[in-house]
């Protein structure tokens, strides 16, 4: 017995020694198993692309699925009496919330901005928010805000309970929690004019089926951000509560509730922003509104006529976002003085006051005569633009040129490359990029989402949309770090960036589309650039957060041993700041690959074509297999841009 034992404890050193160090050597054994697998793949299965023996045709199943529904929607009992009472409901609510703004008039409503905005934040923010909404109605956009504003109340309300039970469910679960988390994924990767198309067989054109597009996109961050906030609530608060004999149910309404409410309020803040960035979008299908003019203007190639639109969704989407950050804020701060009801009382009185003066003054609506146009000067400059840098610049030449030879230099042997490869040695790719940054799980979920694209039938047009996120992830992370990392490194220029990264965070993307049409011409640069444009805020904002968290005392260490501040950045900031710079690539990766559907409107082609082509035409199984697709994409993208957290020790 004892010789056992002590050849246990000698081996158990050995064995770890063993295992540390074939965790050192991951990276060159996967790649000597993955040169080995290529070399003898090449001889026994040959190139070529997806073999069609291996896919999977849906156009018949999805095709049967769409004509029933069109040939029941108004005689089924599941359309009757469930969809048709969740469509009504919907339609009375959006109608309900629009009277109360038209009646609360202009004035009403921008007092009451303003005052909940002091309620909340203070001074500095009312003013702000009276000034936004005064801005929305000098632009000649009030009665579009207010349908906007109306359809956002009941879709962000019904995506905060939505999200709130499922978070709920999955934050008290470990079951619901890993069943969550992948439809989840599905609802926030898969594009969103994947979705209006079965919407809108079921619910029809209108707004039912803008404000359920909307809810099925803005949902999510609630759902994650509450399950987040009560996972993670403090342990020894909840032992104190189980301690002194709570139930589940109150430990839950005492304890986790309050603990998570910081997660909570940034849920709702993410879903405001969520569903305004859907407004555009949800036009498509007859939402109205501030998107309908977007998209009239977008239909017509009125760069002024969509500004004009657009800035009253990015006023709105700024003064959301600054009071529900500092309601979240302000959560364990120290009351203000009198009883919370008093200050509710005074927004109350002062907005029904502000209403009746409008009213008694004859001036519920803003007067037409107050109303300035900018329209015209916005085209003109476009125009002048357009005439002057589209070609012709001497040396540097014109934006045509750019992306012309972009497209040649870059986007082109990208994608030729991809399609050149063997099917099966780019799953081998994916495979070893997984797995040296990742687990074996990890893996196999990158390589069975790669493996589904070829099942789908759409293995080339993915290989052709995956080159062009590929291309605009590049340029937006070497913009966005060296952005991020000035930003970091100067108050000045951070605070400078802030506005600038709101409005191109909030402004919807169908408004800066026309310009870059108008600048790069039709084709898939155009799409990339738009794509940038839209994924830039987000790598900018957090690699400065990443850069500004490295511990002050280590950066003071490191200056007082001699570091240049060029030292520091690479030696200390960047190794520090690995996690957000990570997270950053990982949310470059998703928000480009959210604008290939848009792309798809201006030459893109691809998966993004198809989607759009199967939601103009009615076309549910081409329009459903793009967009199965790009959540495919999106998910092996995720899996090889997120490393995963290995287990070490005796149980690795």
């Amino acid at each position: 017995m004892t010789a056992t034992v002590t050849t246990a404890r000698t081996a158990g050193p050995d064995a770890s020694t063993t295992a540390s160090s074939f965790a050192r050597h991951r990276t060159g054994v996967v790649l000597v198993g993955a040169l080995a697998l290529l070399i003898l793949g090449a001889f026994l299965i040959g190139g070529g692309t997806w073999p069609a023996s291996l896919t999977v045709d849906l156009t018949g199943p999805l095709g049967d699925v769409s004509d029933w529904i069109i040939d029941n929607r108004d005689t089924h009992p599941l359309f009757l009496y469930f969809f048709g009472h969740i469509s009504n409901a919907v339609v009375l609510s959006v109608r309900g919330v629009y009277l109360v703004l038209l009646a609360a008039g202009w004035a009403g409503v921008t007092a009451a901005a303003g005052l909940i905005a002091w309620r909340v934040a203070g001074i500095r923010l009312a003013l702000t928010a009276v000034a936004a909404f005064i801005l929305c109605a000098l632009l000649g956009m009030w009665v579009p805000t207010m349908q906007t504003l109306a359809l956002m109340v009941v879709a962000v309300l019904a995506s905060v309970i939505l999200g709130a039970l499922l978070g709920l469910a999955a934050g008290l679960s470990d079951r619901v929690f890993r069943s969550l988390r992948p439809v989840l994924d599905t609802m926030q990767v898969m594009p969103a004019f994947a979705y209006l198309l079965p919407v809108v067989l079921v619910f029809g054109i209108g707004v039912p089926a803008a404000v359920l597009a909307t809810v099925i996109y803005a949902a999510p961050p609630m759902a994650r951000l509450t399950a987040l906030g009560l996972r993670d609530a403090d342990a020894g608060v909840m032992e104190a509560a189980a301690s002194l004999g709570a139930t589940g149910r109150q430990r839950l309404l005492t304890a986790r509730l309050p603990l998570a409410r910081k997660e909570l309020l940034l849920g709702l803040n993410q879903t405001i922003m969520m569903a305004l960035s859907m407004a555009v979008i949800a036009s498509v299908i007859g939402a109205g509104g501030l998107g309908d003019r977007v998209y009239q203007a977008l239909a017509s190639v009125d760069v002024g006529a969509a500004l004009a639109a657009g800035i009253p969704i990015v006023l709105l989407a700024v003064v959301l976002d600054r009071v529900t950050a500092a309601a979240g804020n302000r959560i364990g701060t120290a009351p203000q003085a009198g009883p919370a009801w008093s200050g509710w009382a005074v927004v109350v009185a002062g907005t029904v006051g502000a209403a009746v003066v409008a009213r008694l003054a004859s001036k519920p609506t803003w007067p037409d005569a107050w109303t300035v146009g900018i329209a015209e000067p916005v085209n003109e400059a476009v125009g002048w633009m357009t005439d002057h840098l589209y070609s012709g610049v001497p040396v540097i030449g014109g934006t045509a040129d750019w992306a012309a030879h972009f497209t040649t230099w870059i986007l082109d042997p990208v994608r030729d490359g991809l399609q050149w490869l063997p099917w099966w040695a780019l799953l081998l790719l994916v495979a070893v990029l997984a797995m040296v940054i990742g687990t074996w799980r990890t893996t196999l979920t990158a390589v069975l989402a790669m493996a589904a694209i070829g099942v789908l039938g759409v293995w080339d047009p993915a290989l052709n949309t995956l080159s062009q996120v590929l291309a605009g992830v590049a340029v937006t992370l070497v913009i966005g770090f060296a952005v991020g990392i000035a930003a970091s490194r100067s108050e000045r220029v951070e605070r400078l960036l802030r506005p600038v990264l709101d409005v191109f965070q909030t402004m919807p993307q169908f408004v800066y589309l026309i310009p870059v049409v108008a600048l790069f011409g039709v084709g898939r640069a155009p799409a990339v650039v738009a794509a940038v444009i839209y994924a830039l805020p987000a790598v900018v904002r957090i690699t400065t957060q990443g850069m500004n968290s490295v511990d002050p005392v280590v950066m003071e260490s490191s200056r007082s041993l001699g570091a240049t501040g060029m030292q520091q950045l690479r030696k200390v900031q960047l190794p520090l700041a690995r996690p957000a710079l990570l997270l950053a690539v990982n949310q470059g990766v998703v928000l480009v690959l959210a604008v290939v559907v848009i792309g798809g409107l201006v030459g893109g082609g691809a998966l993004g074509y198809d989607v759009v082509f199967g939601l103009a035409q009615g076309d549910l199984a081409t329009g459903l297999v793009a967009g199965a697709a790009i959540v495919c994409l999106g998910l092996m993208l995720d899996r090889v841009t997120q490393p995963t957290q290995r287990r070490t020790g005796k149980g690795a």
